[in-house]
Formats: C-alpha cells, sequence, structure tokens
C-alpha cells in the first residue's frame, strides 16, 4: 500500500468562487502529474473563509454549488484521483432539499467528475473569533471514503478543523473502517497556537491509533491571519511530515508501507515519507503573521500602496518597518507631521528610518492649522487653560491630512496604534485612529519593543544595516503634544500596564485576583477604569490583525453602555 498525498496549502479569497474553484484546480492537475492521488484543500476553500453573513444569502449558497459543480466536472479526467474540497452547503449531506436556513460546513470528495462522498461538519466552535453556529446546523453522519487505485485502496476518515479537537468524530471514523485520518481547517493563527494543534491532533492519533494529516489554510482574511504550517503525525502522534508557515505550499507526503506504524489491528503497516520544516521563534511567527495580514489586506482589498504618519516615534517605525516588508518600499510612503511641540531629534529619526527603508518621505507642518483652530475657537475657549483638547486637535489635524492624501492617491492609511494605547484610550477618535487598517491593534507596547529589536536583528535584504534606528528604541515615548510629554507621565510603566491589560482582558481575571497577584490597588482601579470607558473607542477603530488568543475585534464583545466592572 502506497498512497502520495498533496496538501494544497493555498491563500483563498472570500467570495471569489471562480478564482478559488481555478487554484483547486490547478493544483489539482500539478499533483496528479507528480502522481498525488488524494488532494486536500482547507476548510471551506472553494468560497473562502470566513464568509460571515454572506452564507446567509440564498445567491451565494447557489453560486457555491454551481462552483463545486464546475470544478467536480473539470476534474473528470483525472484518474483515480480524490479531491477533498471545502464548501458550504445549503441542505444535508445526502442532497435532499431542505429549508434555506439549514446550512452546513461541508467537505465533498470529488473523484473522476463525481461528488462520490460529502461530509458535514459536526463541531461548531462559537467562541473567540468564531460564529459558526449562527450560520451552520451540525453533521451528524461519520464520512469514509476510498482514496488511491481500487485494487490497493486506503479507508480515509474525513475530518473539518473542530471535528478534530473532540474524540467522538475521530472514533467513529475509526469505528467506521478508516486507516487515516483526513483533517482540513482554518484555524485563526495566534501565538502558540500551532504546537498547540499539533499537540491535539497528536492525541487523537494516540486514541484511534491512526495516522492524520492536517491541512491548513494560509493567508490574510480581514483581522485573521492563517499560517498553514500543515503537518503529518504518525499513529504515536509523531511529527512525519511539516509544511512551511506564512507560505502557500502543494505539500506533499507518502503513507507507505512499512514497519513503523500500526494503522489498523494487526493487519496494516505503514509510515510517513514527507519533509519536516523545523520549529520556529514565536518571534518569527509574529512577524510574518504581521508581514502577510497587511499584505493581503492591502492586495485583496486592491489598494494601490500605503501610508502612514511617522512620528520619529517607536509604533510608527515597526509599522513602517512591516509595510515595506510586506508590500515593498515602492508601495509605502510616510509623511512626518511637525507640531509645534515635536523634538528636533524626532525629525532627524523619522528622515534617517525613511532613508533606511526607502520609502517616500514628505514633511507637513501642522503648525497653521493648528493656530487656525486655535483662533478659530477663541472665544469659546476664553478663560480655560489648555488641555488635552489642544492635544487631540493636533492629532486630528494629522488624520485629517492623511485621510485626505488617500482620498487624492487612494492610498491606505495604516494606523499606528498599540494594544496597550487601544485598551486605555490613549489614543485620538477621529486622529491617530483615522485610517483604513491598524497593524499593530493586538501588540502591546513591550512586545512593540520586543519586534522592533528582534526586526533589527534580522537582514532579510542583506543591507547590512537595522532598519529601526536605536535611538527610536531608547527614547522614552512620547506622543509630542504639549512640553516635554512622556507616556508614562499618566500610566503604569509599560510593563506593569501591559501585564494588568493581558490579566484583566485577554484572561478574564477580577479586579480582586489581579491585585491578589502582587499589582498596586491604585494601578489596577485606574487601568480597568480606562479600559471600560474607552469601548465607545474601539468601536470606531478599524481592523487590525489579530496575533493573541484575544483581540480588540472579534473576540471582545462588550456593551459600550455597562456599569459592571470587578
Amino acid at each position: 500500500m502506497t498512497l502520495k498525498i498533496c496538501v494544497a496549502q493555498l491563500n483563498f479569497i472570500v467570495g471569489d468562487l471562480s478564482g478559488n474553484a481555478q487554484k483547486i484546480l490547478d493544483a489539482a492537475n500539478q499533483a496528479h502529474a507528480q502522481g498525488v492521488r488524494l488532494l486536500l484543500t482547507p476548510e471551506l476553500s472553494l468560497c473562502g473563509y470566513a464568509a460571515e453573513d454572506l452564507y446567509l444569502r440564498p445567491a451565494f449558497m447557489q453560486a457555491c454549488d454551481d462552483a463545486l459543480k464546475w470544478l467536480a466536472a473539470q476534474l473528470a479526467g483525472l484518474a483515480d484521483m480524490c479531491v477533498v474540497v471545502g464548501h458550504p452547503q445549503g441542505g444535508d449531506q445526502r442532497g435532499t432539499a431542505v429549508s434555506i436556513t439549514e446550512r452546513f460546513n461541508c467537505a465533498s470528495v470529488l473523484r473522476e467528475g463525481q461528488v462520490i462522498a460529502t461530509y458535514a461538519k459536526q463541531e461548531l466552535p462559537n467562541y473567540q473569533v468564531f460564529d459558526e453556529r449562527r450560520y451552520f446546523a451540525p453533521g451528524s453522519q461519520t464520512c469514509v471514503f476510498e482514496a488511491g487505485p481500487a485494487h490497493a485502496p486506503v479507508h480515509v476518515g474525513l475530518l473539518i478543523c473542530e471535528d478534530a479537537w473532540f474524540e467522538g468524530p475521530a472514533l467513529a471514523a475509526r469505528a467506521a473502517g478508516a486507516e487515516l485520518l483526513a483533517v482540513i481547517n482554518a484555524s485563526p493563527f495566534h501565538l502558540g497556537k500551532g504546537y498547540q494543534r499539533e499537540q491535539v491532533m497528536a492525541e487523537r492519533c494516540r486514541a484511534t491509533g491512526l495516522p492524520l494529516v492536517y491541512a491548513h489554510l494560509v493567508g490574510g482574511q480581514d483581522e485573521l491571519v492563517f499560517e498553514g504550517r500543515s503537518f503529518v503525525l504518525d499513529a504515536q502522534g509523531q511529527v512525519q511530515g511539516r509544511a512551511a508557515s506564512f507560505q502557500e505550499a502543494l505539500f506533499a507526503c507518502s503513507l507507505e508501507d512499512g514497519d513503523t506504524v500500526a494503522v489498523s489491528p494487526g493487519d496494516k503497516l505503514a509510515r510517513w515519507a514527507a519533509a519536516i520544516e523545523p520549529q520556529r521563534s514565536e518571534e518569527a511567527d509574529l512577524w510574518d503573521a504581521l508581514v502577510l495580514g497587511v499584505r493581503d489586506y492591502v492586495g485583496k482589498n486592491r489598494f494601490p500602496g500605503v501610508l502612514l504618519g511617522l512620528s520619529g516615534g517607536i509604533d510608527s517605525a515597526l509599522v513602517l518597518a512591516i509595510a515595506v516588508d510586506a508590500l515593498g518600499a515602492d508601495k509605502v510612503r510616510a509623511v512626518m507631521m511637525p507640531s509645534p511641540y515635536t523634538a528636533d531629534i524626532s525629525w532627524m529619526d523619522a528622515r534617517e528610518m525613511a532613508r533606511r527603508m526607502g520609502v517616500r518621505y514628505d514633511e507637513i507642518s501642522i503648525l497653521p492649522e493648528f493656530d487656525a483652530f486655535k483662533a478659530s475657537l477663541a472665544g469659546e475657549f476664553a478663560g480655560r487653560a489648555e488641555d488635552s483638547t489642544e492635544e487631540n486637535i493636533q492629532a486630528r489635524i494629522r488624520g485629517t491630512l492623511l485621510m485626505a492624501l488617500s482620498n487624492k492617491f487612494g492610498s491606505m492609511v495604516l494606523t499606528t496604534g498599540n494594544k496597550s494605547e487601544m485598551a486605555t484610550g490613549y489614543c485620538t477618535l477621529y486622529g491617530d485612529m483615522a485610517g483604513g487598517f491598524a497593524v499593530i491593534k493586538d501588540l502591546p507596547k513591550m512586545k512593540v519593543f520586543a519586534m522592533a529589536r528582534w526586526r533589527n536583528q534580522h537582514d532579510p535584504y542583506g543591507t547590512g544595516q537595522e532598519p529601526i534606528p536605536e535611538r527610536i528604541i531608547t527614547r522614552p515615548p512620547s506622543a509630542e503634544l504639549r512640553p516635554d510629554q512622556t507616556d508614562q507621565d499618566s500610566l503604569p510603566p509599560y510593563e506593569v500596564l501591559d501585564a494588568i491589560i493581558e490579566r484583566y482582558m485577554e484572561n478574564d481575571q477580577s479586579i480582586v485576583e489581579i491585585v491578589a497577584a502582587g499589582y498596586s490597588a491604585a494601578d489596577v482601579e485606574r487601568v480597568t477604569r480606562l479600559i471600560q470607558i474607552n469601548e465607545y473607542k474601539r468601536r470606531q477603530a478599524p481592523p487590525g490583525i489579530r496575533v493573541s488568543h484575544r483581540s480588540f475585534g472579534k473576540d471582545w464583545r462588550y456593551p459600550i453602555t455597562n456599569r459592571f466592572r470587578a
């Protein structure tokens, strides 16, 4: 028994049914020519993941059905080839017409022009960013199909993503005669998730005594990133193959006769032959996730390029480096907009950063506009001292200028605020929050510093030069909206601030628990209050890349009007 398998670890576009179908067809033709007889595509590959309320449109569901039929017909000439395609289906898994309110997250097996089997996902996640119970009904039937030549088939048990996180579906597939588990997936990235997936899938292998191939999506979709990193495990749960992370790949592996892995009780033995990509550092994963998130958001939405305000500070410097790595210097523009409080070293560092990155750089003073605003409001503000009002005016002038450039030239504005600022409201609505995509929205300030240093230690272009000037990393952060201002004038030290945010916002610890862990009651009270009262700002923020297990996006759905805090 030998079965050559290929995982089509590809980057699909939500709603591009013809483009996605063609991409699957091209992969199938290429794989078949190389002897592959089982091709696996990711979860919902035909329509892209996640299509959200598009599933509620009958026209969309019909278009998905039509695309599946077209693809099946195009695959008719590939002898002995099974292609597993993820798609939504508006009916039960037997194809019987039912109410349009019953939809299923399906995987169909296409062979020589026919749909020979269809499996409906049983376990529907409804936590974190997932909302599958809004769209789909759970399936109940096990799917085991024959792959490979008729004289020596391999019985493959088909599962979809969350199904494999529970024992039941895998054990049912084993009881139905499966000799191999094939799991197709669209599992969003967050730090540490790749290792966790392998550990859970290893448990499935040991519980069933079956080897497993895990086919995973790659690409960015709005705030989500999928890292690929498909893999194969033997029946003991040991990694026998792993695809590259954050890259498209036709990842080939073979399940071969041998003497290392029992795949069914006492009658067949098999081993894997596949390449194994090495484990990566957390920083490498994080950087590539941010880069891929920017590249796909800009590219899939057909923006010609991006621009951002470059202040001479650490946040905008990091966003600039990510943008250049994602898009190339020719598609990135940096604009320095000094105010009366901008330090000379900020000018110097911004210019140097732009020079090192090779991007277009412009300077537009906001002093005339700032003076005009103050003059217009002088009568209304008479007798009142300057405060955050004047600070916010400066930020809003900058936002207006950037959006004007965006409107005129078509480039999208990248915002530069980090998670610490988003949590506490240290960002200006219609000012530095104005833009199309928030690149480091889920990156706490201490992680911003760490990633800046990591990028300076890695030189993918062989320039021999650190992209971010050292002084940008080492000088105290400041919004420079009043004389001698620093961020720590009104916030706890960032290592304390970020730890409180993580405990309260990401891990749902109570105020009492955080104080008991050794944090100042005054700091905890202050930070948690800021998190609560700034919900209205976050609702108006642009989408941003999710890299933690809980971001200020679909993971976080708190009421704006809310008097509970504990």
